[in-house]
């Protein structure tokens, strides 16, 4: 029996990010050709406006000003709509930006609870996942409470939940640990490696070396190019 070939869950083809300034163009990307295989834990390293979080944005489907081609779970990217896009992104990608996001007018439970009305899911069903996940980062009695209310710890912890509610099958993630004390930020890779381990890929943003070993790869990248 022949084994079917696994497609990468992403493929990146001469990928450029073009800002025009008066003097000529600034290249935040520039050729940038990447693979990576469904379940890889991969880490982007490199110093202070190498276009780390310019390329994540654009992984991430926030961003669609960019040249090039980019296939996500075998959907082109480049070709489809911002209603397609919009859709392909709430269905696979969980996003942990480095400051929160949250939704201020809401509360803890309710921010969780978003991504998951994204998905057809009775409301007893998001319920009971959202339930879990308070459970599970040890934050229940945080859950009526706003992200005004919480420190900058707390709302990341928050962040990272939100990320993980829907089991998303990517996770892309900006200095996850940025905001948190040494040992929540282990806490926190170690919950990553965990769901690495269960099959999501994840993809993260960091300075930090530390973190980098718990992936099993380093893309590094220096004035928007990959480098050796």
């Amino acid at each position: 029996m022949t084994a079917v070939p696994i497609s990468p869950m992403i493929t990146l083809r001469n990928i450029e990010k073009v800002y025009p300034l008066k003097g000529g163009v600034f290249y935040a990307l520039r050729h940038i050709n990447l693979t990576i295989q469904e379940g890889e834990f991969v880490s982007i390293m490199g110093p202070s406006g190498s276009g780390k979080s310019t390329l994540l944005h654009i992984l991430g489907l926030h961003d669609s000003a960019w040249n090039g081609e980019y296939d996500l779970v075998g959907q082109p990217v480049h070709q489809l709509d911002k209603k397609k896009r919009f859709e392909l992104q709430k269905k696979h990608i969980g996003f942990v930006f480095q400051s929160y996001h949250l939704l201020d007018d809401l509360t803890v439970y309710e921010n969780l609870e978003i991504p998951l009305s994204y998905r057809d899911m009775p409301k007893k069903e998001r319920e009971s996942v959202v339930c879990d996940v308070l459970d599970r980062f040890a934050i229940v009695g945080k859950k009526d409470l706003y992200p005004n209310q919480l420190s900058g710890g707390q709302q990341q912890l928050v962040g990272v939940a939100r990320a993980l509610v829907a089991k998303p099958s990517l996770i892309l993630a900006d200095e996850p640990t940025g905001n948190l004390h040494s040992d929540q930020g282990r806490e926190i890779m170690r919950l990553f490696k965990q769901l690495n381990s269960e099959g999501t890929t994840i993809i993260q943003v960091t300075h930090s070396a530390e973190n980098a070993t718990f992936g099993s790869r380093v893309i590094r990248l220096a004035d928007g190019m990959m480098v050796p």
